[in-house]
């Protein structure tokens, strides 16, 4: 028979019995969506990932305080910032304060431990651009307005107070005093606990809420080449007296930490697709094992017309081959269509590899193939006699 011949014949089947065949290529049809989905949803995850480590950078160091020898957090000498300045390889500096007896309200009647947990910190002028954050709405300090109560809320921050624009008329009660909101920060993917400060310039923190002028968090951009070497003499330079009393972080890793453990989830979800087509496949063979049995006297009356075993064999084996085709093409642009949809959701790049398609069809192809195999060989050992006494 020409591939024509084999196509039509093997299409038979499934048009005089098309709820049958749609069940089951969608049991084909639901394993190649979650494995389609799952590797999309991945690789779009780790794509938006690595454009906001490419702009966002991996040479973003931090130090922090650490523990003394009795337990207690030790402290930052307040020459630490400029002492790091001075490492040849370092290119920016910037640091913020925690303003210990400070807390953020919305207005002064709210109750002292009603603070929703939001700290206020002095800000270096250049911390938005050594960090890398944008500004979501208003504008960030100046030389002039660091040294008034103006504030910079973080996105968190402002969503807790209620604020949703900043402005001359907008003001929130910082230790005990007022502070006009100037502006409003984007959520900060490298330093999220500017997310819940409320952020005020390192002079007006001095002279408006008694700020001791200790560095809590440096934050330091060195270039590419030397980040570990720097990375290694940090603690020594901060604190050259206890340089065991200084922490020092790489934020970029908590983001490649985070795409290592989305890919092993990932991997656990592939399993449980491929095991769905599987799944698929089973209801494939059923379909078919059952399509032999009532076909019997079809059979029998074309073997006794000429056709071969060969061409009996060829023919349901087409069938289950088109009935696999078909669950596999819907299956993956159902997947394709759930990865658009979900990435677009959380703000994605949508991204699905043309080997998870291509690779999911020929997967589907496979299994009809096996799926087929037994029912087409059994179909092919009908003697004409006994298939058209059976009925």
């Amino acid at each position: 028979m020409s591939p024509s011949d084999v196509l039509r014949v093997g299409g038979t089947g499934l048009r005089t019995r098309p709820m049958r065949a749609f069940l089951s290529a969608l049991g084909i049809a639901i394993g190649i969506a979650a494995m389609v989905a799952v590797v999309g949803l991945s690789s779009s995850s780790q794509e938006t990932l690595n454009r906001q480590l490419a702009a966002l950078g991996t040479n973003l160091l931090t130090v922090t305080p650490g523990r003394t020898v009795s337990g207690t957090t030790a402290t930052l000498p307040k020459e630490s910032v400029a002492m790091i300045s001075r490492i040849t390889p370092v290119q920016k500096v910037a640091a913020v304060g925690t303003v210990l007896d400070a807390k953020a309200y919305r207005n002064d009647k709210i109750p002292a431990e009603q603070s929703g947990g939001l700290s206020v910190r002095a800000a270096k002028l250049n911390l938005l651009d050594t960090v890398t954050a944008t500004m979501a709405n208003g504008t960030w300090f100046n030389a002039a307005t660091e040294q008034y109560p103006a504030t910079v809320l973080g996105a968190t921050a402002a969503d807790r107070l209620g604020i949703g624009a900043a402005g001359r008329d907008v003001q929130v009660y910082l230790g005990g005093r007022w502070f006009t909101v100037i502006g409003i920060l984007d959520r900060a993917t490298l330093a999220p606990e500017l997310d819940t400060s409320a952020l005020v310039g390192w002079t007006a923190a001095e002279n408006y809420l008694l700020f001791d002028s200790l560095p809590t968090i440096i934050y330091t951009r060195s270039d590419e080449a030397y980040v570990n070497d720097v990375q290694g003499v940090l603690a020594a330079t901060a604190n050259p007296a206890s340089p065991g009393e200084v922490a020092v972080s790489k934020p970029s890793d908590a983001l490649t930490a985070q795409a290592a453990t989305s890919q092993a989830f990932t991997n656990l979800l592939l399993g449980l697709g491929a095991v769905a087509l599987l799944v698929g496949g089973v209801g494939v063979a059923n379909t078919m094992v059952i399509s032999v049995l009532e076909r019997r006297s079809e059979i029998g009356l074309r073997r006794s017309l000429g056709a071969t075993r060969g061409q009996i064999r060829l023919q349901f084996l087409a069938e289950s081959l088109l009935l696999s085709a078909l669950g596999g093409v819907g299956g993956a642009f159902l997947g394709i269509v759930v990865t658009s949809i979900y990435a677009t959701i959380r703000g994605w790049s949508t991204v699905v590899p043309a080997w998870s398609t291509y690779g999911g069809f020929a997967a589907t192809l496979v299994i009809g193939a096996m799926a087929g195999l037994y029912p087409a060989i059994r179909a092919s050992r009908l003697a004409p006699t006994e298939a058209l006494s059976a009925n």
